[in-house]
């Protein structure tokens, strides 16, 4: 590790890449510190600890959502837009269907209809938010058809913007633009919930007497959510393979190599489509006057209920399943094992292959989801342990370390491959 380290350094190229991605961030930064002209930004942040649809946002636009900057809507319509382009690509339409499997020029496709669904979805999203959020919380000093279009071009406008960023990065930077634009947010933010912690704990009329010690608990449980999170990520179950061969070559490649499956294929996508579908009922009856079925539907989608958080866990659990097949398909694992001449042993190919591929998936995807849905249920469990946050903004966001663990994982893949790659080049060169 050290030794890419100081290769990374070394490489020239490498550190204008760095510095590159580094003055990308620091413009999305700066974007973010400047509001949406004619909002009032403080009548949102009163409500946004009560809305964990709002949180859940907030985190995907890196904490810019709770101060409706210009970069409010984050990256979350782009994102949202590839999940529907992604599923619809699976032999529902078939056009799209076709274009996922014409290689590179398929994929260019795909991706700009990606984003002209992303501005659809995002000029829909932000029109109705802030007509919805006008009326909850009055953050409009005017309410007008006009300010509302207004406000929701400019809204429109950051997100293209932001996803140009992200485009500049991928080119000319390290790592994937857009995960690193949600990293960079998300990590701007550890410092706030720090310093809210150890204000809940240890100064002011809610310090305990113990207050040092829970903070000290709190930080050190946050470094074990790390480890944990880590751990899960780049836990995989190898699959031993062989490759067929004859004769004197065949006594040179006996060896077996290993299909390595990831314990948790489906990231965090699982606890943002869970945590929508348990607040997003919740968020859009709350717009109406409250009647009986509200507060029914309010008390069962309760994450601080037990029934609420066995069905989030439950959610999540299914979620996980169903994101893990569209990542992975055992189908296409199987074929592609026997056009390159690999077996498993013991497994006819074929149709025995893919069944078999498909039951380890199964399994090792138990494993996975029940450790992704203890990860999301640690900030409605925490300020249980410790009542002094239950009033603050400062839970250890489980989602929140799993998107910045897992981009942090893939740019160190991606900066010791380049690395490499360099090093290569500089032996043939030689």
């Amino acid at each position: 590790m050290l030794s890419t380290v100081i290769s990374v350094f070394k490489n020239k190229d490498i550190r204008k890449r760095i510095l590159f991605t580094l003055l990308m961030l620091f413009i999305f930064r700066f974007g973010a510190s400047i509001p949406v002209p004619g909002v009032d930004s403080t009548a949102l942040i009163a409500g946004m600890g009560e809305n964990s649809l709002l949180g859940l946002m907030n985190l995907l636009g890196g904490g810019n959502f709770e101060r409706f900057s210009v970069f409010a809507m984050g990256v979350g319509p782009y994102i949202t837009a590839s999940i529907i382009i992604q599923i619809l690509s699976m032999d529902v339409i078939p056009a799209l269907s076709e274009l996922s499997k014409q290689g590179q020029v398929g994929r260019k496709k795909i991706d700009r209809y990606t984003r002209y669904l992303g501005v659809a979805l995002c000029l829909f999203q932000s029109l109705t938010m802030t007509y919805a959020f006008d009326q909850t919380y009055g953050i409009l000093e005017e309410s007008s058809v006009s300010t509302f279009l207004f406000v929701s071009i400019i809204l429109t406008a950051g997100t293209m913007f932001l996803l140009w960023l992200g485009d500049q990065i991928s080119a000319k930077g390290i790592g994937n633009g857009v995960s690193m634009i949600i990293f960079a947010g998300i990590v701007s933010n550890f410092p706030a919930q720090f310093t809210s912690a150890y204000n809940a704990l240890c100064t002011g009329e809610s310090a305990s007497a113990n207050g040092m010690l829970l903070f000290g608990l709190y930080c050190l449980t946050f470094v074990v959510i790390i480890v944990f999170v880590t751990l899960m990520n780049t836990a995989n179950r190898r699959i031993p393979i062989q490759y067929t061969s004859s004769g004197a070559i065949k006594a040179k490649t006996n060896e077996l190599t290993y299909l390595p499956l990831k314990i948790n294929s489906a990231s965090v996508m699982p606890v943002i489509f869970a945590s929508s579908v348990m607040v997003a009922p919740v968020t859009i009856a709350s717009f109406f006057p409250a009647n009986g079925f509200t507060t029914w539907l309010t008390n069962v989608l309760n994450f601080s209920s037990w029934h609420g958080l066995i069905l989030y866990v439950v959610l999540i659990i299914l979620f996980t399943f169903f994101y893990t097949n569209l990542q992975v398909d055992p189908e296409k694992i199987s074929e592609n094992l026997s056009k390159s001449g690999t077996y498993i042993p013991g497994i006819r190919p074929g149709n025995d292959t893919k069944n078999y591929v498909s039951t380890v998936l199964n399994r090792i995807t138990v494993v996975g989801s029940i450790a992704l849905a203890f990860i999301a249920i640690l900030p409605y469990a925490i300020p249980l342990v410790m009542p002094a946050l239950s009033n603050t903004n400062v839970g250890l966001g489980g989602t929140g370390v799993i998107i910045v663990v897992g981009v942090a994982l893939e740019t160190v893949k991606s900066l010791t491959s380049q690395v490499t790659q360099k090093t290569y080049k500089g032996f043939l060169t030689h």
